[in-house]
């Protein structure tokens, strides 16, 4: 094997790289650490001291739908930057509370404040469209003070693709207006002529203002405590906008409390588990965006908060044992803005389900394509899967026959326009000039290739796809009988049969004893060891022989790097584990591969999937698991290397260890029977016990504690239940 990895390394030429028009540009690394806060289309990412813009290597900003609203808020004592003592964010994401002190200021060659003497404390939230910041000063020192406090401000409403490193030749009209003695007022016009504002407002306030900072100069008196408030809003101020900040806290966090209200809750016997479980839930509440169609995780932050198809899809699936309210939202939404009309310069056709959507200026002006962008092959067919698991996860028939229509629409779209050669196999090729090349979730320009490193070309049929199809047509199939569409679910039934056989006779290779990662437009299959063939495993359409095979190739090392399942394995000819989907690890996919495993009884692959995404959360930053990390072999006492630009946090990501857990206990609803089944569980080795606690189906509230014992023996108790919901243990036969 290592001789032919060397040939299919050496086949690659530089002329064959391909060059990404959306990728995020890296101009070097953070001086700072970077935090971020949301409130539905509004978003704030900042550095560890509090400021906005003072240091590189990061997107630092205020952003509301799309749009920077604020690119620089720098806090100077002395006209010197403050020292870092600490910085929080609160476990429920509401707010960054960060403590800092003063250096030493010097005047006439001695120093007038030493430094340690003030403890200054910014604390920084959203509430609706609106950043609110306090500012508290307190004198340690033994004598009264009269200092100056400097807030440096800029504006340059870029749109977030500018941020992201794109190039606009021209640009909108700007002005700035001292509109009050506290209050500073910024205007953009942009070539969309949309009027875009910024308002800044202070309290008390400041002794000095300008078009770009503000002066604070206090008295503080030994051990005396002052504070100062500033508020960023975006768009034309609401009376939010003048809601006093306690007000405004208490608002965010009884929000917060409220989102979790319904969802069940989870505690384990292994406190640092406890903690990534619970920053999980705190992102995907922070990360849900209420619409008018219902709650919506939005993708991640910063560069992919908005309403993102195929992410809201798979973080509901992962999310559905939990709380099914999350796929109700995103299908909604989904079948809402499903498209109606060939569109190519949209990638658009009927049936088909959005893949994103953007509210800045490049989206509107067509600078980007993403104002609404339908170029996603696998957001359709996952759209019927998901509403196939959603009612019977729920048994929500209402639900059903909303959505029926659009579920008709995308599987006609399946077999239709998703077919353009009537091969069996739903493919993509780009329409839209400006689209994505590639349109599964590796959507980089290179992610798809051969053995020998060429780019596969034409339509592309990707191995995954053809499994969510299947899973779709067998779960639309039983959808279609609950309505009493007998005719349409037998012949779906037929479809996933058909469909199951010509895949494997088309993507099975012995050589590899794995699915190739694709069909090229002229069949031709791309024989690469890959990641997709572990979530074909997820949906069910591989043989169960073969699934066997798929399984032990995805943990061995070449694939399985101790960390998690690298995306493409070591030794292809693309192969490059710090590149974005050529061989890192996404927590998402690892666990779309675990429920794979799990489906066809490799409870051991999946546990050790589990055990190797929960090693590396350790090493995580407030123990998020982040959209990606680097594919490197994990080593003795030593963490798995980041990835320079992933995002943090990321929905998919913030559900992976729901997913995961899902896995390991073998959930199924039987919603018809008012049954809940544990099939052959599991609990990882850092997991003796495992409660949740009101666990919901149907009318019923379920509280279980699952306990693993000696030679991995499991046991179930029902703590508490309400309703007439059964749970029951199915062991291996």
């Amino acid at each position: 094997m290592p001789g032919k990895a060397a040939t299919r390394e050496a086949a690659v030429s530089i002329s064959q790289v391909a060059e990404d028009p959306f990728s995020v540009h890296v101009t070097g690394p953070a001086e700072r650490a970077r935090r971020s806060l949301k409130y539905n289309d509004t978003f704030l990412v900042i550095d560890s001291h509090g400021d906005i813009g003072a240091s590189a290597g990061g997107p630092d900003g205020l952003f509301h739908t799309d749009t920077r609203f604020l690119s620089r808020l720098e806090l100077l004592i002395g006209g010197m930057p403050l020292l870092l003592l600490g910085s929080n964010l609160r476990d429920d994401n509401s707010l960054l509370s960060v403590d800092l002190t003063n250096p030493d200021i010097w005047r006439g060659g001695r120093i007038v404040l030493p430094q340690n003497t003030l403890h200054i404390d910014r604390t920084i939230f959203i509430w609706q469209d609106v950043a609110h910041q306090r500012i508290g000063v307190h004198n340690f020192g033994t004598r009264p003070l009269t200092m100056e406090l400097v807030l440096k401000f800029d504006c340059d409403f870029a749109d977030l693709f500018e941020v992201r490193g794109a190039t606009r030749h021209q640009r909108g009209t700007s002005r700035v207006e001292i509109v009050a003695d506290n209050e500073i007022l910024y205007e953009y016009r942009g070539l969309d002529k949309a009027v875009r504002r910024t308002t800044l407002r202070f309290e008390p306030k400041p002794t000095g203002l300008s078009a770009s900072e503000a002066t604070f100069r206090f008295d503080v008196k030994a051990g005396e405590h002052t504070s100062l408030f500033a508020t960023v809003t975006c768009g034309q101020p609401t009376r939010s906008a003048k809601v006093p900040f306690i007000r405004a806290l208490l608002a965010v966090r009884r929000e917060m409390r409220t989102a979790k209200v319904g969802i069940g809750s989870i505690a384990t016997s292994n406190p640092v588990f406890n903690e990534i479980v619970d920053r999980a839930m705190a992102d995907l509440c922070m990360l849900k965006t209420e619409t008018p169609q219902g709650a919506y995780p939005y993708a991640g932050i910063p560069w992919y908060s908005t309403t993102f198809g195929r992410d809201g899809l798979i973080t509901a699936l992962q999310m559905l044992w939990l709380d099914p309210s999350i796929a109700c939202g995103v299908l909604r939404r989904l079948a809402a803005f499903q498209a109606r009309s060939d569109d190519p310069h949209a990638d658009a056709q009927p049936g088909k389900i959005l893949h994103e959507m953007r509210g800045g200026e490049m989206a509107a002006l067509g600078e980007v394509p993403f104002q609404l962008y339908y170029g996603s092959v696998d957001a359709t067919p996952l759209f019927v899967l998901l509403a196939g698991l959603y009612v019977e996860r729920t048994g929500d028939d209402e639900t059903l026959a909303e959505l029926w229509p659009a579920i008709e629409a995308a599987l006609h779209w399946i077999d239709g326009p998703g077919d353009p050669d009537r091969d069996g196999f739903v493919e993509y090729r780009r329409q839209a000039s400006q689209g994505l090349n590639n349109q599964g979730w590796k959507d980089s320009e290179d992610a798809i290739f051969h053995a020998d490193g060429r780019l596969a070309e034409g339509n592309i049929a990707l191995a995954e796809v053809q499994g969510y199809v299947f899973a779709a047509k067998k779960l639309a199939a039983r959808c279609a009988r609950r309505l009493g569409f007998i005719g349409r679910a037998a012949a779906l039934e037929a479809d996933s049969v058909r469909l199951a056989e010509q895949f494997e006779s088309a993507f099975w290779s012995p050589e590899m004893e794995t699915y190739a990662m694709a069909l090229d437009g002229k069949k031709e299959p791309c024989l690469v060891r890959s990641s997709n063939a572990g979530q074909v495993l997820f949906s069910g359409i591989a043989r169960a022989d073969r699934a066997a095979q798929v399984a032990r190739g995805l943990m061995q090392a070449h694939s399985f790097s101790g960390w998690g399942i690298r995306t493409i394995a070591k030794g292809e000819a693309r192969f490059n584990p710090m590149s974005y989907h050529n061989g890192s690890i996404w927590p998402h996919d690892n666990a779309m591969v675990a429920l794979g495993f799990a489906r066809y009884g490799f409870k051991e692959a999946a546990i050790r999937v589990f055990n190797g995404l929960f090693d590396a959360a350790t090493y995580m930053d407030l123990r998020r698991l982040p959209e990606l990390f680097c594919g490197f072999q994990r080593e003795h006492q030593h963490g798995p290397t980041l990835y320079p630009v992933a995002c943090v946090p990321q929905a998919w990501a913030s559900v992976t260890p729901f997913a995961l857990l899902g896995a390991a206990l073998g959930l199924e609803f039987d919603a018809p029977s008012n049954v809940l089944r544990l099939r052959e569980p599991w609990l990882p080795s850092f997991l003796n016990e495992i409660s949740i606690t009101d666990l919901r189906l149907g009318d019923s509230s379920i509280d279980l504690k699952v306990c693993r014992h000696r030679d991995n023996e499991i046991s179930l108790e029902t703590v508490n239940s309400s309703g007439t919901a059964q749970v029951s243990l199915v062991a291996t036969q």
